[in-house]
């Protein structure tokens, strides 16, 4: 071949090399709770930012705790744990600490909710918060002639296969809370002895000929409302406003024992390549625009309390933007466990049992 020959090859090479590398489009990798990665408000960053958002999602916070320890942190990117793990997740090195000069709109959100030792480590910050919300009974209107005001109607026999629970937690704390374990100190949820963790174990055993169905996903618990498998479940609010554009005759309310619920957090894992990407979604994501985008999806509340100038009064209202404090005061924000191991082996006796 001539030296023409050469010279060509090499520039044709060369548009080659060039063509294929300007063809790798920048990927974000999520692992979150559904709803957080709905195409109605990702596709804007997609766009904005020329990259793909790619969303895996988790059914707890134990199973995204396991996935990062079990060595599959490279993987993702961001993360959105919620308050009882965010802060094992921070210490134990799983997560990138923040620059918060990069997130302009932080100093938007609720100080209510950045204020909380959660994600501050040694004067760093681990993530931002992102959703909160409670776990209300959900229950088929149909079947309730009155909105159910207690947590003891799981263990009515009249509803005998017709109750699922959450495969979480949550569910311990639930039995907890029936068990009075939640008086005068609603924190004590989250430090039972093994003693209480006893009596919780044999409260929720009385519970299984109850139930259905202990469900993992949001999407499942909604496919059981509709089959028409159960009549009532703790849930997330998520599923109420899924099940209202079903048409499904669904009621949410909060008993009068009380709740527990979640602060979600948007973090970035340490072993992510695509910081600085990461870095514009934690921004994009705790707008107020965006934060009211998801609220649409979810009806869980924003972090960023500025949403509410983008809502309706009416959408205000039903998020409890005009009457923050009293809402919250019916719920109790998960915390860390520090026995998580104790009562998680309590609860896979639970589910283990016939």
């Amino acid at each position: 071949m001539n030296w023409r020959g050469v010279r060509l090859l090499s520039a044709i090479l060369a548009l080659l090399w060039t063509g294929s590398c300007a063809k790798k489009t920048p990927a974000l990798n999520l692992l979150v709770w559904e709803g957080y990665a709905d195409p109605s408000f990702v596709e804007a960053f997609e766009e904005q930012n020329h990259c793909k958002v790619s969303a895996s999602y988790m059914g707890s916070s134990d199973e995204l705790v396991a996935k990062l320890r079990g060595g599959s942190a490279g993987n993702y990117d961001v993360i959105s744990p919620s308050s009882d793990v965010a802060t094992s997740i921070a210490t134990a090195g799983l997560a990138a600490p923040l620059d918060l000069s990069k997130i302009s709109s932080y100093s938007q959100l609720s100080s209510q909710l950045t204020s909380l030792p959660l994600v501050r480590i040694n004067g760093q910050v681990y993530g931002v918060p992102f959703m909160w919300g409670p776990n209300p009974i959900i229950y088929d209107t149909t079947a309730f002639k009155q909105p159910p005001d207690s947590w003891s109607v799981f263990w009515d026999p009249k509803y005998k296969g017709k109750v699922s629970v959450w495969d979480d937690l949550s569910t311990v704390y639930m039995a907890a809370q029936v068990l009075g374990f939640d008086k005068p100190d609603p924190s004590q949820l989250y430090n039972l002895s093994d003693q209480q963790l006893d009596a919780v174990k044999n409260k929720l055993l009385e519970l299984k000929p109850n139930i259905r169905k202990i469900w993992s996903t949001g999407g499942e618990l909604t496919n059981l409302f509709e089959n028409h498998e159960i009549v009532i479940a703790m849930g997330w609010p998520l599923n109420t406003a899924d099940l209202k554009k079903a048409n499904f005759p669904v009621g949410e309310t909060i008993p009068k024992e009380n709740t527990t619920g979640w602060i979600d957090h948007l973090m970035i894992t340490a072993a992510s390549d695509n910081k600085d990407l990461a870095d514009k979604f934690l921004e994009y994501m705790v707008e107020a625009k965006t934060q009211k985008l998801v609220s649409d999806k979810t009806h869980y509340v924003p972090a960023n309390p500025q949403a509410a100038q983008y809502m309706s009064a009416e959408e205000a209202r039903a998020l409890h933007l005009d009457d923050v404090d009293n809402y919250q005061k019916h719920i109790y924000f998960w915390q860390n466990v520090p026995r998580r191991a104790k009562y998680n082996e309590i609860w896979n006796e639970v589910k283990a049992a016939q």
